[in-house]
């Protein structure tokens, strides 16, 4: 019976957890409810969390229609430093003091990143180039070299500042890295940064206040 009721179709609004992976989630929900065909709508990175979407059965034919949908997270970046994959992944390097910048700076810069703009995405990124994900060559040390792409990032605003780290919260479309906005964004104040947390709070109309956790999907089936 719940074989079929998923088969059918349904939208699952999941809330990932830090460390998982979206095919982490996706391989979870496929034992829990067992079907086979099954989607999430825009990958989390492990070191984020927040709302997934995840479709089954004949719903998996609206995951584009979803995945070009707004997104809206909140996060942090600290600053005064750089990260090879621009968040938390790799070990912060290039340490620079964050002598004169001030609130003030820090709030005007948003300015730059906020409407229709150029980002290139990060090289340790799953971005396919002759059918292999870009970061299996960055993590070898090749070269790799990835054009900017046009994105729009409708709010870019700074909620907190307690140097090193900056509060934020982005409304963006699809396609945007936040990864490539915080390493970005430091590059712009001359002083480093990298993303230090993020959380996906919206999707469309979808917002993680709604989403169900891992624990609480598993628990109305009573899966161990």
């Amino acid at each position: 019976m719940i074989e079929n009721t998923f088969a059918e179709g349904k939208v699952l609004l999941i809330d990932k957890p830090l460390e998982w992976t979206s095919y982490d989630v996706i391989r979870k929900l496929r034992k829990i409810i067992n079907i086979k065909k099954i989607g999430h709508a825009g990958t989390l990175d492990p070191l984020a969390s927040g709302l997934l979407i995840v479709c089954t059965g004949k719903f998996t034919k609206k995951i584009n229609e979803y995945m070009a949908q707004e997104k809206e997270y909140t996060g942090t970046i600290t600053l005064g430093a750089v990260t090879p994959t621009y968040d938390r992944e790799s070990a912060p390097e290039g340490f620079k003091p964050l002598d004169g910048i001030s609130d003030e700076i820090i709030t005007e810069k948003t300015k730059q990143f906020t409407g229709e703009i150029l980002q290139t995405p990060p090289i340790h990124s799953a971005i396919k180039q002759n059918g292999k994900p870009v970061y299996l060559m960055a993590r070898k040390g090749l070269d790799v070299v990835l054009e900017p792409r046009k994105i729009t990032i409708k709010e870019f605003e700074i909620t907190k500042i307690d140097l090193p780290v900056i509060t934020f919260k982005v409304v963006c479309s699809t396609g945007t890295y936040i990864r490539s906005l915080a390493n970005d964004f430091g590059l712009a104040l001359g002083c480093g940064g990298y993303l230090s947390e993020l959380r996906r709070t919206r999707i469309g109309n979808f917002k993680v206040e709604d989403a169900t956790t891992m624990e609480g999907f598993k628990s109305q089936f009573s899966i161990a």
